[in-house]
């Protein structure tokens, strides 16, 4: 009776070995799983001809902030986070109501300077009159002067009134220079408040799409105030990182394939740029051991007329592995790196 006893209320210790084996036992299987996957990643390294070489990244874009160039309070933001949208297209609009006011004066300037010009202007078709009058006077004069029938004295007065005369014009003539020089001014000053109304009416220099929304209708922002940004998506890219040895053997320009985590397709690429410093590699994208290393950054980019086939589908952030070759006269890519997205070239065009 004691020993079916035993058997059916198994000791502490037996409960903690038991304990311990059902720990155990999913720790040893992830273990295995792990190491069954890192395998397979060795294996299908091992599988790339000589000249190829692959680094960790992830799909990057260019960002271009929309942002107001001169302060005031958004009226409205006619784009969403996500939204795709084109270049030139209207995304936000600053309000105006003090700059229309401002354009108002301004332009009743311009108006106010014209009509000065007019009157500057008929001043001096006075003043020609009158120097005229005084040219033919002294004429006079000189020709009784030459009869005796004039004094002299009357001679020098009616040079004195022709020379006035003429000073007088010369003026009148400068005051229609500083009127059309104060026009040009006004409405230059109308041009510039035209160009701040433009301003205010905020729209995509590229195709893109909304990244972030950081401004609402109501809100103030200072000059160079963030409303919107958007990711450029003719700039879509993956950088690696690859030591000094082999990067030189990169050359700008070569064919090169992006597979990201996940797929069984190969997407095509160019390497653009070659970074010409050596720098650690990021936290993100390399093992430990190789951020001990100084390594070169290298962008593979992607072509534009590949992104606008999948518009849609673009989306920046996802992590893959980059692949280039090394030499000028490569071997072909692996099998595995040969895989298209039905309809897509097989090596990038642009």
């Amino acid at each position: 009776m004691s020993t079916e006893r035993r058997d059916k209320n198994p000791g502490p210790t037996k409960m903690r070995r038991l304990t311990n084996v059902a720990v155990l036992v999913p720790i040893l299987l992830v273990l295995a799983g792990a190491g069954g996957v890192w395998h397979w990643w060795q294996s299908r390294q091992d599988k790339l001809p000589e000249g190829l070489q692959f680094g960790n990244g992830r799909i990057e874009s260019d960002q271009v902030d929309i942002a107001a160039k001169s302060a005031g309070r958004v009226r409205e933001v006619l784009a969403r986070e996500g939204d795709l949208v084109s270049a030139g297209q209207m995304l936000a609009r600053i309000d105006t109501t003090e700059l229309q006011a401002q354009r108002a004066k301004n332009t009743a300037d311009v108006t106010s300077e014209e009509a000065s010009m007019l009157s500057a202007k008929a001043t001096v078709a006075q003043r020609q009159a009158e120097l005229l009058l005084k040219e033919e006077n002294l004429r006079r004069v000189l020709g009784l002067v030459g009869i005796g029938a004039a004094s002299k004295q009357n001679r020098d007065e009616a040079r004195s009134e022709r020379d006035a005369a003429r000073a007088i014009l010369e003026a009148a003539e400068k005051t229609v220079t500083a009127r059309e020089q104060s026009i040009v001014a006004a409405k230059a000053a109308v041009d510039q408040i035209d160009a701040q109304i433009a301003d205010a009416v905020l729209v995509a220099p590229v195709r893109g799409r909304v990244l972030y929304r950081l401004a609402n209708p109501g809100e103030v922002v200072s000059a160079g105030g963030k409303v919107l940004t958007i990711v450029n998506l003719s700039e879509i890219y993956m950088e690696i990182y690859l030591p000094s040895e082999q990067v030189m053997r990169v050359p700008i320009g070569s064919q090169a394939r992006i597979q990201l985590d996940g797929a069984d397709f190969a997407i095509p690429a160019k390497v653009s740029f070659v970074s010409p410093e050596a720098q650690f590699t990021p936290k993100q994208v390399e093992t430990r051991s190789e951020r001990d290393k100084l390594m070169f950054r290298v962008k593979l980019r992607i072509p534009p007329s590949l992104i606008e086939r999948h518009i849609e589908q673009v989306k920046t952030g996802a992590r893959g592995v980059g692949y280039v070759r090394l030499d000028p006269n490569p071997p072909d890519w692996p099998d595995f790196l040969q895989k298209r997205i039905e309809g897509d070239p097989l090596d990038a065009g642009d």
